[in-house]
């Protein structure tokens, strides 16, 4: 196995925890307290009380708060608990709604100004109604890169939330689903519904130090949310932990919430691509990938290293934008006809733009049947950059984002663009039984 933090020639010191991580709680750990007779009315004025604090996050990460409804639910789930009726361990644990999914009498907006008349849902979406179902209260619906079309969590509507990690230097948070990141992370909410088309719910988890899953596209009914790619478009789960996630998953997918036992990794094979995960790490991230794989050797685990040549197509298959760009286009091209009719390009050709990544994705499978179907791989860079700013060789997709520049609060903030990875080996094997799928992903902290 080759020492990655040694190719970059240093050695491991991780990073301090931020203050916000004594916040969070795993789902495990709130149901024995609620299993011990606190009450969820408690849960929920401890997460409102977050989201109002003047010197908090919540005006950013928030931006509607069900507070009345939520104590109400909370409420009645205490009176349930007192009589054993509760539908599940979980019943009155706040969770945060990302702002692309219907709830009932709201206006989806997709963090978005474009959509504020557009009319109100009339009726959950699905993955809402599940969730409440299992006894999840909605505490409020959370920021978001405006229609989820970014990876750095910024808006210029309603302000980006900063990453707990430095909220001195104001580091971003990670998109689309940035949020729901730090709504976990400052203890705002339990856990959060997020989407992930290309790392909406990865990438802002990665870089706040929590869990984000991406599960098989079909596994989770994606009626009822706002889309950016139906090719690509997942519901995933974010929170503390990987076992978390593994219950929040389930939730979704309409099984039984069961606590899944952590799952040994001795004798799996994991993955790791030599093809353009690695080229550019950053040497903290080369050592933190380094001293993750250490950590799974040493429980037992076969890390293999395989070429994976097929990413090198990459740069081919998205130089048109992609899935993403031409699925976005046709979704919101009638908002653009609407608001913009005389500057509408009406040129999308979206067979065109779907067939090299089709076959992209079909080709890497025969690599996959060496390994347990588990590839490994680090964010690649982490050293901050002001808005405005590009690192030489930086993907020209991070230009859409700089474009314009932030609002007034936000200016001189500057953008962390990667994680220390490492540990959160429980339940990773239920996360991935339940999806033989190569687009199934999680990120770890």
């Amino acid at each position: 196995m080759a020492s990655y933090a040694r190719h970059a020639g240093i050695a491991y010191n991780p990073r301090p925890k931020p203050k916000a991580e004594k916040t969070m709680r795993s789902l495990s750990q709130i149901a024995a307290r609620l299993d011990a007779g606190e009450p969820s009315r408690a849960l929920i004025d401890e997460c409102i009380e977050r989201i109002k604090d003047p010197a908090g996050e919540g005006d950013q990460v928030f931006l509607k708060v069900y507070g009345e409804a939520a104590r109400t639910a909370a409420d009645a789930f205490d009176q349930l608990r007192r009589r054993d009726a509760t539908p599940s361990p979980y019943a009155g644990v706040p969770i945060a709604v990302k702002d692309l999914f219907d709830v009932a009498g709201d206006v989806t907006t997709a963090g978005s100004v474009a959509l504020r008349q557009a009319p109100a849902a009339t009726r959950d979406a699905p993955t809402i109604a599940r969730m409440r179902a299992a006894g999840f209260v909605p505490i409020g619906r959370t920021n978001m890169t405006e229609f989820a079309f970014s990876g750095l969590g910024i808006n210029p509507h309603y302000g980006t939330p900063r990453n707990p990690y430095d909220r001195k230097t104001g580091r971003i948070p990670g998109g689309s689903s940035s949020g729901s990141a730090v709504a976990v992370t400052d203890g705002m909410a339990m856990a959060a519904l997020g989407s992930d088309t290309g790392g909406s719910c990865r990438i802002p988890a990665a870089l706040c130090g929590i869990v984000g899953f991406k599960p098989t596209a079909r596994r989770v009914p994606t009626a009822g949310t706002m889309p950016l790619s139906q090719t690509l478009d997942s519901i995933g789960p974010m929170a503390a932990t990987v076992a978390c996630c593994a219950v929040l998953d389930a939730v979704l997918a309409g099984e039984p919430p069961v606590a899944e036992a952590p799952f040994p990794v001795e004798g799996l094979r994991f993955a790791v691509p030599q093809t353009l995960v690695l080229d550019g790490m950053d040497k903290e991230v080369a050592a933190a990938f380094s001293a993750a794989l250490t950590r799974l050797s040493g429980a037992g685990a076969r890390i293999v290293e395989i070429p994976l040549r097929e990413l090198a197509e990459l740069p081919q298959v998205n130089a048109k934008g992609g899935f993403a760009a031409a699925e976005a286009y046709a979704v919101h091209r009638p908002v653009r006809r609407a608001r913009h009719a005389d500057r509408a390009d009406h040129r999308a050709d979206l067979p065109r733009a779907r067939e090299p990544g089709h076959r992209a994705r079909r080709q890497p499978a025969a690599a996959a049947q060496s390994v347990d179907r588990q590839f490994l791989r680090p964010l690649r860079d982490l050293d901050p950059l002001p808005p405005g700013r590009r690192r030489p060789g930086r993907a020209d997709a991070d230009r859409r984002d700089r474009r314009r520049p932030p609002p007034a609060r936000d200016r001189g903030r500057r953008g962390e663009a990667g994680f220390a990875g490492g540990g959160g080996m429980s339940c990773l094997r239920r996360l991935g039984r339940a999806q033989r799928d190569p687009t199934t992903t999680i990120s770890v902290p």
